[in-house]
């Protein structure tokens, strides 16, 4: 059995990069016999762990992904509320964890600490990606393309004053965010409200969430350093509770 989880979890790391795994791959990682690691490879191919493609190469059952994608969703709420009970409170503004459906973004989760002028929860509450802080940190890892693919449908409406006026301004702006290593959003969602927020990664190594703190443009916009690096390091730990590396 040992064999055979080993042998399972050098195929997984070779998926990890994008291709298949072979038998003289995992041997070489290993350091065993090819003809013992062919054996461990066909048994766990006939029990549903792995499927061998026309090449001869070994990649993981679709079976592990759904349960990992399971698993990914309940861990993220799961230890995602700490998180955020712990930015909370580090910085003292309300945090928030989002994610990203079609061209909005929504709130799943909140952390609201008693010094928070928040009135009500966000949680099911949605924004127009283009103008939200989540939505720019859910498409940290998306290219150019992507972003526009997302928004080919999106009329860019004036939500606050710095709203972004059009895919190419908003493209910019990440760009911005993602050498800065935190997105800033000021006043584009509505007048008044600022906020900081970073990418969740998962066991992919795909972003799918964002943590956010937000709060009002006047107690926040002396603070964008402090919050925004805050902000990043609960990102970070939630992904690695996610199994990213």
């Amino acid at each position: 059995m040992g064999r055979g989880f080993d042998v399972l979890s050098a195929v997984a790391d070779v998926v990890a990069d994008g291709r298949p795994a072979t038998v003289s791959e995992i041997a070489t990682m290993l350091g065993r016999e090819r003809s013992q690691v062919s054996r461990s490879l066909t048994a766990l191919d006939k029990q549903g762990f792995i499927t061998r493609g026309a090449g001869r190469g070994y990649t993981l059952a679709w079976s592990w992904y759904a349960t990992a994608q399971e698993l990914t969703a309940h861990r993220m709420h799961q230890h995602g509320l700490a998180v955020l009970d712990d930015l909370a409170t580090t910085v003292g503004e309300a945090a928030f964890l989002g994610v990203l459906q079609g061209s909005t973004t929504l709130t799943v989760l909140e952390s609201l600490p008693p010094t928070t002028r928040m009135i009500g929860s966000w949680i099911g509450r949605s924004y127009p990606a283009y103008c939200s802080d989540a939505g720019r940190a859910t498409l940290w890892d998306a290219s150019d393309d992507e972003v526009r693919a997302v928004f080919s449908s999106t009329t860019f409406r004036t939500q606050g004053p710095n709203t972004p006026t059009s895919v190419d301004d908003l493209l910019e702006r990440l760009r911005a965010d993602r050498e800065r290593g935190y997105c800033i959003v000021d006043q584009e969602a509505e007048p008044g409200l600022y906020s900081v927020a970073a990418p969740v990664w998962d066991f992919r190594q795909e972003v799918v969430a964002a943590v956010q703190v937000v709060g009002a443009y006047d107690d926040l916009v002396g603070r964008s350093a402090e919050c925004g690096d805050a902000c990043a390091r609960a990102a970070a730990a939630l992904s690695e509770l996610l199994g990213a590396r």
